[in-house]
């Protein structure tokens, strides 16, 4: 089994860690990302030059949705930011039978859909969470035209407009009020941030939908993908949403959806 290893090297926890997995992985064939194979003095290479099985991450979910944009190989979260939604382990103890599982091939691979997204002509990463679509300025708020398969499914003014996957309806859309949705039910969240009228509320339509968010009157706005990339807007192009071809794919030790989110959502602080 050839492995991947790359973590945030912006947090001192995630390269203690780091070190763990390599202790704990000496002895098999493992590739480095080129930021942290410098920080131990090892060869690296960029992670979408690698070769490998499966792509253990130390970091946060951020570093789990970066790392997704640049491979379609299984990501083995290990959590060592904040909330680590997306990871599998935290802490030493899960860290080493984490491991051993993986190695011993006693896990699973669960799938998530994509989502594409183009702007103008330019399509953009695929987005495992989300693509926002907000005001370009602090406190300026913006008049969006929303299009669910050509039919016009919102007419809003606010701050902006998520559109998210399953996988991102618990991320920035539950902080706008969006719902949960299940990570195996096929499906978007078009969620208004901050609408002007109360009753423009979050759509749940099937990801199967093309969406089409239009600026009504054109001033500079972003979009934002996962909270990773940003394109800069100029107000008179379209953002178009759809069911990518490539899925995000995760190794998991258990099958503990709610589990997990009864923990890191409802419970932690």
């Amino acid at each position: 089994m050839r492995l991947g290893i790359t973590a945030n090297s912006e947090i001192p926890e995630a390269i203690r860690v780091s070190r763990q997995v390599l202790k704990d992985l000496e002895g098999q064939d493992l590739v480095l990302e080129s930021g942290l194979a410098g920080l131990f003095g090892r060869p690296g290479m960029p992670i979408e030059e690698m070769d490998i099985d499966a792509l253990i991450t130390v970091g946060g979910d951020g570093t789990i949705l970066r790392s997704l944009q640049r491979t379609d190989a299984p990501i083995f979260g290990v959590n060592a930011g904040a909330l680590g939604f997306l990871t599998e382990i935290t802490g030493e103890e899960e860290l080493r039978s984490g491991i051993h599982r993986l190695l011993a091939g006693d896990y699973f691979v669960e799938e998530r859909i994509k989502m594409a997204t183009r702007v103008g002509n330019e399509r953009l990463y695929d987005a495992t969470n989300e693509a926002a679509v907000h005001t370009a300025h602090i406190a300026k708020i913006r008049h969006f035209h929303v299009y669910v398969d050509d039919q016009l499914a919102m007419d809003v003014r606010a701050d902006g407009i998520i559109v998210a996957t399953p996988t991102g309806s618990t991320c920035y859309a539950m902080s706008v009020g969006g719902p949960i949705i299940d990570p195996r039910v096929d499906a978007f969240v078009i969620a208004p941030m901050a609408p002007f009228k109360f009753a423009n509320r979050p759509l749940v339509v099937p990801a199967s939908s093309k969406v089409k968010l239009e600026i009504a009157r054109p001033k500079p706005c972003l979009c934002v993908i996962d909270g990773q990339h940003e394109r800069p807007i100029e107000g008179d192009e379209t953002v178009e949403c759809w069911l990518a071809e490539r899925k995000s794919r995760f190794v998991r030790l258990e099958r503990n959806f709610y589990g997990r989110m009864r923990e890191k959502l409802v419970c932690s602080p």
